[in-house]
């Protein structure tokens, strides 16, 4: 086991496009950039029910997912390297909302991943009741402090997030609904992590930006934000939404990656005579029973299996993407 110093958050509306996720998943710059979670709104569902994803990534969906895979708007990729004992899924009964919460010394970190229709507020009301019937598997621990993050695509505009000189976009039906969202935000004791004024979406018929994509956290755990930005960079193909980073002061249990036999490089002269060295001279008597044919065969399988440690070099597991 190894531990990480922090976590990195990489948080994304895809639009439903394979093109967009497998460029992503595909490219190396989630492995550069030490990604350690993915967050991905309106991901591409293939299959009929299942996402673009690589082996680096263990997928997680929202809870209705399987019984309504149309539905599912939202995925979320933990590095495989992240230790199982150090996060578990929590149930949510809606396919728009997928929780994930992270244990650590110090403390519980509970992520919330969200995709909210702009034309109501029916996710809004689903977490605003989800905060009150699991307040205490939401703010209490054993040890260290209870922190929360409700990140992704709300779709809703306000002053308090868009530039307050965009006054198109604030139009009286556009406050009162995001109004809602402010409430629950305050309620759940979560303000801004993405500092205000910073856009996130590039609308695809007028090129003008405004705010959609938000990252909300727990008002304690704001000194533990390391940085919190878009990266205009990786906005991806064809997608109007560009990427949002947010890295945190918190430590992660990590799996220590096993060293693999690389049979690529072998020298195979040096391990057929090493092969040869290790079986001795051939036995002249025939096998006349099972016993025999067993014994040949454990002789045989040794003789390889110490000529692979012999001559067979070692490599570090690594993505497909390096």
């Amino acid at each position: 086991m190894g531990l990480k110093d922090n976590i990195l958050i990489w948080q994304q509306n895809v639009n439903k496009l394979p093109i967009c996720q497998h460029d992503l998943l595909s490219s190396n710059k989630l492995l550069d950039m030490n990604i350690d979670v993915i967050t991905l709104q309106e991901p591409a569902i293939i299959n009929a029910s299942c996402s673009i994803v690589a082996r680096d990534w263990i997928s997680v969906y929202p809870t209705p997912h399987l019984s309504n895979p149309k539905k599912t708007r939202l995925l979320m990729l933990i590095q495989v390297e992240i230790s199982m004992d150090s996060w578990n899924q929590l149930d949510f009964p809606s396919s728009d909302v997928t929780v994930v919460q992270f244990l650590g010394e110090w403390g519980k970190l509970t992520i919330f991943n969200i995709y909210n229709e702009g034309a109501n507020n029916n996710t809004i009301n689903l977490l605003m009741k989800y905060q009150r019937d699991n307040h205490q598997k939401l703010e209490h621990c054993q040890t260290g402090s209870m922190q929360q993050i409700w990140l992704g695509d709300f779709n809703q505009h306000h002053p308090y997030w868009d530039d307050p000189n965009n006054l198109r976009l604030f139009t009286d039906t556009a406050i009162t609904v995001a109004e809602s969202l402010i409430e629950a935000v305050a309620n759940a004791g979560l303000d801004l992590a993405l500092p205000r004024g910073i856009p996130t979406h590039c609308h695809s018929v007028t090129k003008l930006w405004s705010r959609l994509n938000h990252i909300f956290i727990s008002e304690g755990s704001v000194d533990a934000i390391i940085t919190c930005n878009t990266l205009i960079d990786h906005r991806g193909i064809n997608t109007d939404h560009v990427l949002v980073l947010t890295e945190l002061n918190l430590g992660l249990v990590m799996n220590k990656t096993k060293p693999i036999p690389n049979f690529r490089d072998v020298d195979w002269d040096e391990f057929r005579k090493a092969l040869a060295s290790n079986l001795g001279l051939e036995p002249e008597d025939q096998i006349i029973s099972q016993r025999q044919l067993d014994e040949r065969c454990d002789t045989l399988m040794e003789a390889i299996q110490s000529a692979i440690c012999e001559q067979v070099p070692v490599t570090e597991i690594t993505s497909k993407s390096k």
